[in-house]
This record gives C-alpha cells, structure tokens and sequence, in this order.
C-alpha cells in the first residue's frame, strides 16, 4: 500500500470539499473525529462482532471493506490536520476477539483526541490498520477500495451529497 498516495488523494479531497463549504481555514478537528468515531461504530455494525444476541452473520465482505476505507479517509484527513501526513501504519499484534480490537481503536482515537501527537497518531493508524488485517483484507485491498470510494465521494459532492 501507498499511504502516501493515499495521504496526498486525502489532502485533494479535503481541499475540495473545504473549497465547495466555504470552510477553507476552518478548525474540523472535532468534527472528523467524531466522524472517526461514527464510521468506526458502523463498521462494527457490519462486522455484528458484538451482536452476541443475534445469529445473524455479518454483512458481505465488500460492504465491510467499504465501511473500513470510510474510516481510513477519516484517519489520514486527521493525519493531514495534525501534520502527520509522514506517518505510515506498521501492525501491531492484535487483540484476541475483534470486539477487544473496535475497542482498542476507539480508545486510540480518544487519545489522539486529547494530544495530538505523533505517538497517539501512529497508535490510532496502527490499531486501526491492524482491525482491517483481522478483519482479512489485505494492504493491496484497501489501497484499491480507498481509491474507489474516494472517486465515490468527489461524485457524492458534485451532485450535493
């Protein structure tokens, strides 16, 4: 995976919908990471990990993997904010059940939330990366579904999503 490439798609997408708001220079900090946090829950939605009260499966592999590059473009619009646009995701082992691995992420995010550092930004890109390599796809994988999806979201604002 590229993640420069994909940091730069992120920097032009960001720009483009700043520009077409009227919120170029404005402070989105809070509202990204929030954001973050809605995607990360819908992808947990999709993975239904958590329903230990349904026997329902999860949801198919493609919408899952759709939901997961939601969450990357939030990540790298963070990244390009925080000025952590160098940063590249290594894994880390992960978490036994991927429950333990969603929570992880979310505490990630709230820590990078509250010092937006370059530790607690490797940390979140990490954790989450590492929920995408438990959740099975592979780097190539989301590198192609994030440039689809970004095509997705430059459409969605021409036509007043």
């Amino acid at each position: 995976m590229k993640i420069e490439k994909l940091f730069e798609m992120q920097r032009g997408l960001d720009r483009y919908i700043e520009e077409g708001h009227n919120l170029t220079g404005a402070d989105l900090f809070n509202q990204k990471v929030l954001a973050l946090l809605v995607e990360i829950g819908e992808l947990a939605n999709e993975t239904r990990c958590f329903k230990f009260w349904s026997t329902k499966g999860p949801s198919e592999r493609n919408i899952i993997l759709e939901e997961f590059v939601d969450g990357v473009h939030f990540i790298l619009s963070l990244g390009l904010i925080a000025g952590f646009d160098q940063t590249k995701p290594s894994f880390e082992s992960a978490a036994e059940e991927q429950t333990e691995q969603f929570l992880l992420v979310m505490e990630a995010v709230h820590a990078f939330k509250k010092e937006k550092s370059a530790s607690y930004y490797q940390s979140l890109m990490d954790r989450y990366f590492t929920l995408g390599d438990m959740l099975g796809f592979s780097p190539e994988e989301v590198e192609a579904a994030y440039m689809a999806k970004n095509e997705v979201n430059y459409e969605r604002q021409k036509s007043g999503y």
